[in-house]
């Protein structure tokens, strides 16, 4: 018989790990193991019915292998520990890559372990070798930005006959941080900069060219790719089919990206995720750009220390 669920934490060692002690581990016949039960109610009857001596010797055997593998049901989860690694950020849509390490300290495998996401359902078994850890993965789905906290995960076996089920409930301190879902679009064109002595500067010399991007108005024209407009039909080539050329050696202008710049008749959300698209395509241009919330602002600069903080700022905001 199972022992009751209760609502206890699993102890927790001095480095995080969360590590099952039996108490923690309750299990249950399975469907399999009730057929098994039966089975075995019908084979004592029989054998009492008409007093089969092999048959009281068939179902004492079967009973014993039973409960041997009850036994073995429980020592597969019993003592394992669980510890959380670092979830990569992700953007809102995409599935939260959260990752629980079992660590096996035991001189023996286990085989078949279940971890499920009680909240999202997803699930990933693993095998953990004797003297060895192995990766749980549960890409769960995140929504919304911010903070998404990994929850409540089970833990479950059947292993070896999967006449019973063995489980235990595991809340490790693991968050992920969700960015805000990006919308694709151009860059806005960048205002002029008394500072910056325009929207951008271009650096003189032997610069290694890098690609194209699309055309801004506040671009020089040396630097228009004017092959590519004259393979396009002059009668329709409009600004916005333009291409300018970039250049590894490029000094880049000042280019903020502003909260306030945007119409409240978005709302919020859609105005976090047009920012976030802006970020990431800043970053691809090669542009110093700096990002301005209400009430907070981060420096223009580039890079990838950069862009994470700009998307953890947009990811994080609640203002309105």
């Amino acid at each position: 018989m199972a022992r009751p669920v209760e609502a206890r934490p699993a102890s927790v060692t001095s480095g995080g790990a969360i590590v099952l002690g039996h108490r923690r581990v309750y299990i249950v016949p399975s469907r399999l193991g009730l057929l098994f039960g039966a089975a075995l109610l019908i084979l004592l009857v029989g054998s009492i019915n008409y007093a089969l001596s092999l048959g009281f010797a068939l179902t004492f055997l079967l009973a014993g292998m039973g409960i041997a593998g009850m036994v073995q049901t429980t020592r597969n989860l019993a003592r394992l520990s669980v510890r959380s690694t670092r979830a990569e950020p992700v953007f809102a849509g995409e599935p939260a890559r959260f990752r629980l390490a079992l660590d096996n300290s035991a001189d023996f495998d286990r085989p078949e372990i279940l971890a499920r996401h009680v909240a999202s359902g997803v699930q990933s078994r693993v095998d953990v070798g004797a003297n060895m850890a192995a990766l749980a993965d549960l890409p769960v789905p995140a929504e919304r930005r911010g903070w998404q906290p990994l929850g409540r995960v089970m833990l479950e076996t059947r292993f070896p006959l999967g006449l019973f089920r063995a489980w235990s409930y595991v809340q490790p301190d693991s968050r992920c941080m969700v960015y805000p879902r990006p919308e694709s679009g151009a860059l806005p064109p960048p205002a002029p900069s008394a500072q910056a002595g325009g929207a951008r500067a271009h650096a003189q010399g032997s610069d290694d060219f890098s690609g194209l991007r699309a055309y801004q108005p506040s671009d020089s024209p040396r630097h228009v790719a004017w092959k590519s407009v004259a393979r396009s039909d002059t009668q329709h080539s409009r600004s916005d089919d333009m291409l300018t050329k970039q250049f590894a050696g490029d000094a880049m202008a000042e280019m903020w990206l502003d909260l306030a710049d945007l119409p409240a008749s978005l709302g919020l959300e859609a105005r976090l995720s047009r920012l976030t698209g802006w970020v990431l395509a800043a970053e691809r241009s090669g542009a110093h750009y700096g990002l301005r919330l209400a009430g907070a602002q981060i420096a223009p600069s580039r890079g990838d220390a950069h862009r994470s903080a700009c998307l953890e700022a947009l990811a994080l905001f609640e203002g309105q």
